[in-house]
């Protein structure tokens, strides 16, 4: 259930796969501190567990809203008026449009792991930036919302 207000979230939590990485990466201190003695190597163990998991928590805690009058993604804020046409990219598209079709002025909230994306044209003469690409699972929802949203 969304709160009032919001149309669309969306949070780029981070694989599963990542928070066994970064558990092997607290064994892996630990291990590269064992000779030292038992207690290093469980406060290895603890704080290179505790520095991977906030390091995972931190890139997969992206978010993107819609809210009535603008598109929060990221640290970024655009209000509504400001974008044109949104463009659902499948994971081909999506590829292309992060390498050899994307342009540097371009606002990107780049996920790997999410294969799907939107690219949303800025259409504010004053703003350099041409279109938005957003990762995102749920890119039909997420053009749904903003068509909405200017509705």
């Amino acid at each position: 259930m969304l709160p009032p207000g919001v149309l669309y979230d969306e949070r780029l939590t981070a694989p599963r796969l990542w928070w066994l990485i970064a558990a092997l990466s607290g064994i892996s201190l630990g291990l590269i501190l064992f000779p030292l003695g038992l207690m290093p190597l469980l406060g290895g163990l603890v704080v290179g567990t505790a520095l991977g998991a906030v390091a995972v928590s931190a890139y997969g805690s992206a978010r993107i809203r819609v809210v009535a009058d603008s598109l929060v993604a990221g640290n970024a804020r655009v209000p509504l008026s400001a974008l044109g046409e949104a463009h659902v990219l499948d994971e081909e598209e999506a590829r292309a449009w992060r390498t050899h079709r994307a342009d540097p002025r371009a606002y990107m909230l780049l996920r790997g792991y999410v294969p799907t994306a939107l690219r949303v044209e800025v259409t504010d003469p004053a703003d350099p930036t041409p279109y938005l690409y957003l990762s995102t699972r749920r890119p039909r929802a997420l053009a749904g919302a903003l068509e909405a949203a200017r509705r």
